[in-house]
């Protein structure tokens, strides 16, 4: 049988896989990985379960494409913050961003990245997996761009780029769990804004 030609099935007229994704990737963002029932997908996406599962696949599978989609839009800010000239810079950009991102209006508050799989068990393993490598990526790409900085003197020699990384990405992640907290904008903006004062100078 070619469940190929069979996929489409089911599928509402005008089906848009990207704005599906979209909302699923909502969902979890909202929900986390467990907490998203596969009926919670499905009626946010507006397609049924069989094609869900012909145009995503499995539920672990949707939620890593969702996460992609994440940090291609709105945790698109660490990618950007890495290109800013200097390592403060780029400490600034990368806790702002975080603020703006886990609280923006008309979006789930906190972070997909740590809040999907806060309460996940064994049946999420892969989902968990899935975000734990998500998160220490970011610190990897953080430490290398400090790296950089401690080459080029715009950190101070004695800087220890893992550590600064491993801060940061401490700072961002408390930052998302107060937001998905009820905390305001402003109330974790004076966090981050203390956080950066005990930045090495070079």
């Amino acid at each position: 049988m070619d469940t190929h030609r069979q996929a489409p099935i089911g599928r509402p007229r005008g089906f848009d896989a990207d704005e599906a994704l979209e909302r699923a990737m909502r969902v979890f963002w909202d929900k986390g990985y467990e907490g998203a029932s596969l009926t919670d997908l499905t009626a946010a996406m507006g397609i049924s379960r069989t094609s869900m599962y012909a145009a995503f696949g499995n539920k672990e599978e949707l939620f890593r494409k969702a996460l992609a989609r994440y940090a291609e839009g709105p945790a698109s800010y660490g990618a950007r913050a890495l290109r800013e000239p200097t390592a403060r810079q780029v400490a600034t950009a990368f806790l702002n961003g975080s603020v703006l991102t886990t609280t923006q209006s008309g979006c789930p508050a906190g972070c997909l990245g740590v809040q999907g799989s806060l309460a996940t068990g064994v049946p999420g393993r892969g989902a968990h997996d899935a975000l734990v490598a998500w998160r220490g990526d970011a610190v990897s790409d953080l430490r290398d761009r400090f790296q950089q900085a401690v080459r080029e003197g715009d950190l101070p020699p004695d800087a220890d780029p893992d550590l600064l990384a491993r801060y940061l990405a401490t700072v961002s992640n408390g930052i998302a769990v107060q937001a998905a907290s009820g905390a305001t904008r402003d109330e974790l903006q004076r966090v981050a804004d203390m956080a950066l004062r005990t930045w090495p100078r070079a």
